[in-house]
């Protein structure tokens, strides 16, 4: 494949989620050849219909592929999305490149990436953000790492992808460690962000006022913005879910713990996740935190009982 030509490049992509599907349409409106592939069948059918190939399995999808986005949820996934029964690497051709995109410890993307390369292919550390309006507007951040090979592969794909890229440097693990940074602070602000509209309703304001106002002052941060909206419409449809952020702080959580680095900030943050998760939510909106909040206070929130 010429690099750089994205209508030689064939892409499968592993997991059709809330990222993973707007990724793969944003690959299939630049012109690649798209081919998806997702444990729910329905999903597979829909994008089938709506934008590219639909394949049963990993290996079904990477058959012919050139670049293989993997948006699976952790390592474990990964692993068996790439190694495991019907995976990717059984059928993809050789010297292809893999591009993972889940958060994981950088240790765990270092071994993901010596197995990978061990059976002949390439190895991207490639986690994203920005949401799934972001992934389905082609503009994600992608905090990448690996050799210049694998960037070379992966290009035209990447480029269909990100509205930034940040090439990190050629060692794998390095991507995942810049993620892992952007998730503390995530983590933190989505609790905090709740914890705010709770003392806000607490204090009998009017909440779409508290938005307007926090979104024009120096307290707003971008997950206040993006996700106190959900609160407000109660709607806590997972865009995001609580369980991500249990899993994603609990990586900041053994990090730190292991690199004797104090980061109570974040423990405090991941105990509101575990708590919401522990109360039936783990699968709802990441905003759900505020629904926790709600029930330890008896607030009323909109939506809300």
């Amino acid at each position: 494949m010429p690099q750089g030509d994205a209508e030689a490049a064939k892409v499968a992509v592993i997991g059709l989620g809330s990222m993973g599907y707007g990724m793969a349409t944003s690959l299939a409106r630049k012109g690649l050849a798209v081919t998806g592939t997702d444990v729910r069948a329905e999903t597979v059918a829909r994008f089938a219909a709506e934008h590219g190939t639909g394949a049963a399995t990993p290996a079904e999808a990477a058959a012919g592929a050139d670049i293989l986005v993997v948006v699976v949820v952790n390592a474990e996934q990964t692993r068996q999305v790439l190694f495991g029964e019907n995976g990717a690497l059984a059928a993809a051709p050789p010297g292809a490149v893999v591009v993972s995109c889940a958060t994981l410890a950088p240790a765990l993307a270092r071994e993901l990436a010596g197995e990978t390369e061990a059976r002949g292919y390439l190895y991207l550390d490639a986690p994203i953000s920005g949401g799934a309006q972001r992934a389905a507007e082609g503009a994600l951040t992608i905090l990448a790492s690996g050799t210049a090979e694998a960037f070379a592969k992966a290009r035209p794909a990447l480029d269909a992808m990100a509205g930034k890229l940040y090439e990190l440097g050629a060692d794998v693990g390095t991507g995942s460690s810049f993620k892992i940074v952007n998730q503390l602070l995530a983590g933190v602000h989505i609790a905090a962000a709740c914890e705010a509209m709770a003392l806000a309703a607490k204090l009998g304001l009017d909440l779409a006022k508290v938005y307007e106002v926090i979104t024009a002052s120096a307290g707003n941060s971008w997950m206040f913005e993006n996700r106190m909206p959900h609160v407000l419409d109660g709607d806590y449809r997972p865009r995001s879910a609580v369980d991500i952020f249990v899993k994603d702080l609990g990586i900041v959580s053994d990090i730190s713990r292991s690199e004797r680095l104090p980061a109570p900030i974040a423990a405090s943050a991941l105990q509101m996740f575990l708590m919401t998760s522990a109360a039936g939510m783990g699968r709802d909106d990441d905003a759900s935190v505020a629904k926790l909040y709600a029930k330890i206070a008896g607030l009323k929130l909109p939506g809300g009982d």
